[in-house]
């Protein structure tokens, strides 16, 4: 790990520090944006559960087919330009989201289609521009980094509940927050890293992005994120139905089960790294998980709204630190931070693949709120696996065994 930046570079670092801070809020503002007005647009297009899981596996689908990609367009571009690029095609895809409410599923579709793409290519770049900042200072960050995106997914919770408290129409909201997306992202990415710096991090000759796919302890890293980004994307997809469907709950309270749960993920990523620096990841990830599966459990079979509510807190508690972790132990090298975040992110975004279709026919036979139950099962392979987080110190150039650990 790189030492502590000298007094000469900290101003300039610092900026990078809240340059990456704006784009993680940004991408959450933006996901949650979207998740905040679904159960408008299921009313809107008339969907059923099974088919608005279809109609969401189109965000999923856009990120899978960028995925794979995303470590050598990192590697190419460099971080900055990167999201530059892919936010101001998240933004026109929600754009063409937004607007195809007032026509039908397929243009809804495609807007999907092109969200997940920039989305996903986003999350790429900005966990690896984290991963060079958090190495330039010498310090656990990147739990704080995530923590901005969930803030980001709180503010675009609650602008949500607002919205359809005022009984904004989903065409102009998601509208307005596509064009702060497009504009403000774009200037945040000016104060990144220089791009000599994120790449030549580390030194040493480093292997093509795509070795990282041979890599057991990436693969293993990635199946520990499948499963909590799997209990995330459940609950960031169909809390706000399961709470409306299952308990009665009106349109804002279902969008403020979904704050509840964002909020409580971001205190989570907030402290984590006190947590993480005294108990270890293993240990820390491993409880996430058991906490994880309490809340959810909670939420599912508890006897009303209140039970519920606490229940939703638990479960984003038990799931905030595995995605960025999870991000973090494949950074831990900088050399090949790159493919490793993209191949551990790709497999991590089956679960955003799977997860809406599954819940969506599961639903059909069993009410949406009793279907979230699969999560836990998920859950429990992610306690057993997160094992492939503990950090190792390096023994060769390629082996994944060498990470420059964070401790």
């Amino acid at each position: 790990m790189s030492t502590r930046p000298s007094p000469d570079t900290d101003v300039a670092l610092q900026g990078s520090v809240r340059a990456v801070y704006l784009v993680f809020i940004g991408a959450g503002l933006g996901f949650a944006s979207w998740a905040s007005r679904i159960p408008q647009v299921r009313e809107d297009l008339g969907l059923t559960p099974a088919s608005l899981g279809l109609v969401l596996l189109a965000i999923a689908a856009g990120s899978l087919i960028a995925l794979p990609s995303g470590g050598l367009i990192v590697h190419r571009l460099g971080a900055a330009r990167t999201v530059l690029a892919m936010s101001v095609l998240f933004a026109l895809g929600m754009a063409t989201a937004a607007v195809g409410v007032l026509i039908g599923v397929a243009p809804v579709v495609v807007g999907l289609l092109l969200l997940g793409f920039g989305n996903g290519v986003w999350d790429v770049a900005m966990n690896v521009e984290g991963a060079a900042v958090e190495q330039r200072l010498g310090r656990s960050i990147m739990s704080r980094f995530h923590a901005g995106f969930s803030i980001g997914t709180v503010i675009g919770a609650l602008i949500g509940v607002g919205m359809n408290a005022l009984h904004v129409p989903v065409t102009a909201h998601l509208l307005l927050i596509a064009a702060v997306i497009a504009l403000a992202m774009p200037l945040s990415t000016r104060g990144f890293l220089p791009a000599g710096v994120v790449h030549d991090e580390g030194g040493e000759s480093k292997a093509h992005p795509l070795a990282a796919w041979t890599e057991p302890r990436t693969l293993l890293i990635g199946l520990f994120v499948l499963t909590m980004a799997f209990a995330e994307g459940t609950a960031n997809d169909w809390l706000g139905i399961a709470t409306i469907d299952g308990y009665g709950a009106d349109a804002a309270l279902g969008s403020l089960a979904l704050g509840l749960v964002l909020a409580a993920m971001t205190i989570g990523r907030w402290f984590g790294p006190q947590v993480l620096d005294r108990y270890g990841r293993v240990l820390v990830l491993r409880a996430s998980a058991a906490l994880a599966i309490i809340g959810l459990v909670v939420v599912v079979f508890g006897p009303n709204l209140v039970t519920a509510f606490i229940g939703t807190v638990l479960w984003g508690l038990g799931t905030a630190l595995g995605f960025p972790v999870g991000m973090s132990a494949a950074a831990d090298d900088p050399r090949y931070s790159a493919g490793r975040v993209s191949v551990v992110a790709t497999i991590g975004y089956v679960a955003f693949l799977a997860g809406p279709p599954l819940i969506g026919l599961l639903g059909e036979q069993s009410g949406v709120l009793r279907a979230l139950s699969v999560t836990a099962g998920l859950l429990a392979v992610g306690f057993l696996v997160a094992g492939a987080t503990r950090p190792e110190e390096p023994s060769s150039p390629r082996g994944n065994e060498g990470a420059a650990a964070l401790r």
